[in-house]
C-alpha cells in the first residue's frame, strides 16, 4: 500500500504524460492542475482549470486524466474544472514554462507580466 504522497507522485508522473492536444504541453506543467485530493488507495479528486473558458477541449482532457490515471494506476478519478481563479501563464512550473519557450520561442510568463501589468510606476 502507497502512501498519499507516493500515490500523489505516481498520480503527477501519469498526468506529465497526458499532453494538452493544441499547447502540445503536458496538462501538469502547463499548470491545468489546481489541486490533487487522495482519497483512498485506488480513489483520488482532482481539480483542474482550463487555459480559457471557451476550451475546445474542456470534455476531452478530463477523459484523458481518468482513462490514462486507471489504466496506468487503477486509481478512480473525480476530475472537477474550476473556473475561479482563471487560468494564467504564471500557473506553469518551471519545467512547462521551458517546455513552451522551446516550443513557441519566447517566453510566455515574461510576456504576460508585460502585456498584463496595470501600474507601470
Amino acid at each position: 500500500m502507497a502512501s498519499k504522497d507516493e500515490l500523489k507522485n505516481k498520480i503527477i508522473e501519469v498526468l506529465e504524460t497526458i499532453m494538452d492536444p493544441e499547447i502540445g504541453i503536458d496538462v501538469y506543467n502547463l499548470g491545468l492542475i489546481y489541486d490533487i485530493q487522495i482519497i483512498d488507495d485506488n480513489k483520488a479528486k482532482i481539480s483542474m482549470g482550463l487555459t480559457t473558458m471557451f476550451c475546445p477541449l474542456a470534455a476531452t482532457i478530463p477523459l484523458m486524466i481518468i482513462d490514462q490515471l486507471k489504466e496506468k494506476l487503477n486509481v478512480d478519478v473525480d476530475v472537477d474544472i474550476v473556473y475561479d481563479p482563471p487560468w494564467t501563464p504564471l500557473r506553469m512550473t518551471e519545467k512547462g514554462r521551458a517546455m513552451f519557450k522551446e516550443r513557441f520561442g519566447y517566453d510566455i510568463v515574461e510576456m504576460y507580466k508585460q502585456t498584463t501589468q496595470v501600474d507601470k510606476e
